[in-house]
């Protein structure tokens, strides 16, 4: 079995099972993995997984069951599994000394100042050579956001799922997954975790939408922050709006800015000085770096920086970054060594991990996937507007009523095919992905009402 293929069917095993308190038995992951592999293959990966420490096993009578491992354990394997630089692993042990030992400070406006766009750089050439290598797809020299849109499916998984975890969300993939795919809730789970990712879901859609017009200014990040924050702070006007009150950092002696007139300043500086950056990984970086720094929102800061390091990157149709795997610890210690040493090292050994892991992760799927469909990428805005006009005329989804509204809009040769697939999403239409079809919730909810689904 090729290496990526056994990679994803034991990432696939491990989901099922921290699906699971109780554990599960080999034949209920049988019945789940829908006869992707045999039993005895199947035997062999829980094995292998027991050996790695990934997962433990228990025997009562002739039963096994598997479980996951602690959370504690999980951590510190995490943890080891990204190599640090020297300069990296002096960061991490200076950040990881008792608060009391460390000193206190606040926001330091020439850490910014020096940074000149295309002269100064945290990523050395051999990085950039090396990310770019891996990071290039088949659709470079397509319009922007061509490969954003091929995978957007398993993209709204994982990024929702990886970004909220680093949050200390409680979904699981397969959760996000139901959630993302067929409107479901989690049972359990706190209603913020269910926003968190709807909201992530939300924010990447904006994005893959907005590709051909995507960059760094003002109204793309403070909508990011928006759309992120919706419906999640004490004061509802603070989405979209750059904070006027002091925040704290948790487990850390920085004392973010807190007059708003500074903040503005900082924050469009920040804006101005990665729109210049031409580099993508270079200007990625430099949004994970500074936004988390300067803390310009009352919350959700970190989110945004994940996010919005994200649209070069869409732009250029290069891999996506979608933090799968990154452990937390880590990569909180990574942005205190920003907060307090003003030190890259540690963040940038984690964000490169990241983007090795997330390459590997997408061409994998990438070659599972097949080529994708190209009568949907070619008809993509007419299918959102055809969509979107049945919806909000309250029409019911028939052929004959898809058919008036099309007409028009496409070549005669493909006007039947266009029905057929524009009928099939009304069909399929629910609360979890109407999101889509630039549709708002008063009108999904308003024609599934009137027509009766």
């Amino acid at each position: 079995m090729p290496k990526r293929l056994a990679d994803e069917i034991d990432e696939q095993i491990l989901e099922y099972i921290r699906s699971s308190s109780e554990g599960m038995r080999i034949e209920a992951l049988s019945r789940l993995l829908k006869g992707k592999i045999s039993r005895r293959s199947l035997q062999r990966h829980l094995s292998q997984l027991v050996a790695a420490d990934k997962v433990k096993s228990e025997k009562k009578g002739r039963s096994t069951r598997y479980l996951p491992l602690p959370l504690e354990a999980d951590l510190r394997k995490d943890e080891d599994s990204i190599p640090l630089s020297p300069s990296g692993a002096e960061v991490r042990r200076a950040v990881r000394k008792s608060e009391i030992e460390r000193t206190p400070v606040g926001y330091r406006r020439e850490f910014l100042d020096k940074y000149r766009p295309n002269d100064s750089r945290y990523l050395t050439l051999e990085t950039i050579a090396h990310l770019t290598r891996i990071g290039r797809t088949p659709d470079s020299e397509s319009p922007a956001g061509t490969y954003a849109r091929r995978l957007l499916d398993r993209l709204l998984v994982d990024l929702s799922w990886a970004s909220s975890r680093l949050e200390g969300n409680t979904y699981s993939l397969l959760d996000t997954k139901q959630l993302i795919e067929k409107g479901k809730a989690a049972e359990g789970k706190d209603a913020a975790e269910t926003q968190m990712i709807l909201n992530h879901k939300a924010a990447i859609e904006f994005l893959v939408e907005s590709a051909e017009e995507l960059d760094f200014n003002r109204q793309m990040i403070l909508n990011l922050h928006a759309l992120l924050s919706d419906n999640l702070l004490p004061d509802h006007s603070a989405s979209g709006r750059l904070r006027r009150i002091g925040v704290g950092i948790t487990n850390s002696v920085y004392h973010p800015l807190e007059m708003p007139q500074l903040i503005e300043e900082c924050f469009q500086q920040i804006i101005d000085t990665a729109a210049a950056i031409r580099e993508p990984f270079e200007q990625a970086f430099f949004a994970l770096v500074h936004l988390p720094y300067l803390q310009p929102f009352e919350d959700v800061n970190k989110r945004v920086s994940r996010l919005a390091a994200n649209i070069p990157l869409v732009r250029n149709n290069l891999c996506l970054l979608s933090f799968v795997d990154v452990p937390q610890r880590v990569y909180i210690d990574g942005l205190v060594g920003i907060y307090e040493l003003n030190r890259v090292e540690l963040l940038l050994d984690v964000f490169v991990w990241a983007y090795e892991r997330s390459s590997d992760r997408y061409a994998a799927i990438r070659q599972s996937l097949g080529e994708p469909d190209e009568f949907r990428l070619r008809f993509r805005n007419e299918l959102i507007e055809v969509v979107s006009d049945i919806v909000r005329r309250l029409t019911r989804p028939t052929v004959e009523e898809v058919a008036a509204a099309v007409a028009g809009r496409l070549p005669q040769e493909h006007l039947d095919d266009f029905v057929r697939m524009a009928v099939k999403e009304l069909e399929d239409l629910h609360e979890g992905n109407y999101a889509r079809f630039r549709l708002r919730p008063s009108e999904y909810d308003a024609w599934r009402k009137a027509v009766g689904i």
